[in-house]
């Protein structure tokens, strides 16, 4: 496994391009790119979108983002400042559009046709792409004998009405992987959803490691192309060899200058100082259940939290936990502190320039981590909607360089 921080040692061209582009390489200009019209629900800070919109670019297109929509207004205003952005909503999505779901014949179908009622959305019908992120909270019980319920708590389902109601021609949403599983069959009924409205529904579960990146996030996507839009068998995902951390943050090290507190560690309380020198002093990357509080103690399986990075290994899933070793394993490899924020952004993909802050205004470290730690990562966007974008014909016109 690579873990040199050096870009020309790195004999991949695919990664030493990413490394590159972490690091703030510019990027050609797109500007007179013929567009791909997208919208971003559940939008955050925009790492799905900064996938989407470099998959844009792998087929000469620029990724024009005609709506985003989220309730944190700080992410929209992160995202606007990073993306093609036409224009920002600040709104839950499930008050955007109506709809309602029967079931007919022991399948599901919309009862009548899904409508976009809030003027903010209301945008031409066609768009290119769709692309979600729906939190996994929402999810109403499901009674198992009648049926019953109403679809309107879910923001799974609420995606897939919106993405009919906007005639999109390839929807993409990613979740945690037990979405699956979950309490009421949530992905059948959008399954079924899709496929009743003439979509063809591919589900993956992908691990941005297995994609060749430095983490081991996994994340079930569920891919839909319009029936009158399919162009092309919707592409296998290629495996790569998994890079180290330090391949993504290895330049990163000794926090000089920067913008506090992006470019600095979290301060630790005093035990959790103790904890993360004993494991240097160990030569350790997991805490002893001796150095361990007693809520992590014996009968917790969560063994990876006080626990540190190995610098020859992808990272851990980056979460919103990141500013506590209590929450993950999110202490630096070589370095007796907790990663940066700056660091944490490099894992999930996000390259040096992000609009993360906004000059002349500070940015609060509880935010940075929720933007950061709840982002679908920018590779695993990219490799997601390069495939939706392939499927609908782009592919002739595909570059080289990404």
């Amino acid at each position: 496994m690579e873990d040199s921080a050096d870009l020309e040692n790195d004999p991949d061209p695919w990664a030493s391009w990413w490394q590159s582009f972490l690091r703030g390489a510019p990027l050609p200009d797109a500007s007179t790119a013929e567009q791909v019209r997208v919208v971003d629900l559940f939008c955050g800070a925009g790492g799905f979108a900064l996938g989407a919109s470099l998959a844009a670019r792998a087929f000469d297109r620029r990724a024009w983002f005609e709506r985003i929509v989220d309730a944190d207004a700080g992410a929209l205003e992160v995202h606007a400042r990073s993306n093609d952005v036409g224009r920002k909503v600040c709104a839950g999505v499930s008050s955007l559009v109506d709809y309602q779901v029967r079931r007919r014949q022991d399948r599901c179908r919309f009862a009548y046709a899904p409508e976009i009622v809030d003027p903010a959305l209301a945008i031409a019908p066609e768009v290119d792409l769709l692309i979600a992120g729906p939190p996994c909270q929402g999810h109403s019980n499901l009674n198992n004998h009648t049926r019953r319920r109403d679809p309107r708590n879910d923001l799974f389902v609420c995606t897939v009405a919106a993405a009919v109601a906007l005639r999109a021609k390839a929807v993409l949403i990613e979740n945690v992987r037990t979405v699956t599983v979950s309490h009421g069959d949530v992905v059948g009924m959008a399954r079924e959803l899709l496929e009743s409205e003439g979509y063809t529904v591919t589900e993956d579960i992908v691990r941005a490691d297995r994609l060749g990146w430095p983490q081991t996030r996994e994340r079930y996507f569920m891919t839909a192309i319009r029936g009158d839009a399919v162009c092309a068998p919707l592409p296998v995902i290629e495996e790569r060899e998994p890079r180290s951390v330090m391949w993504a943050i290895g330049d990163l090290m000794e926090l000089k200058g920067g913008v506090e507190p992006f470019d600095t560690a979290p301060v630790p309380s005093d035990e959790n100082r103790k904890r993360i020198h004993w494991l240097f002093d160990n030569g350790l990357h997991d805490l002893a259940n001796s150095e361990r509080p007693d809520c992590h103690k014996d009968g917790t399986t969560y063994t990876a939290v006080y626990g540190r990075m190995h610098h020859d290994r992808p990272a851990p899933t980056i979460t919103t936990g990141i500013g506590t070793p209590g929450q993950g394993r999110f202490i630096h490899p070589l370095k007796r502190r907790l990663v940066t924020p700056h660091e944490a952004a490099r894992i999930q993909g996000f390259p040096d320039g992000y609009g993360f802050l906004e000059r002349g205004v500070p940015a609060k470290r509880k935010d940075l981590a929720k933007w950061i730690g709840d982002a679908v990562p920018a590779p695993m966007g990219y490799i997601m909607a390069r495939r939706a974008f392939a499927a609908l014909g782009l592919s002739q016109r595909q570059r080289a360089d990404l």
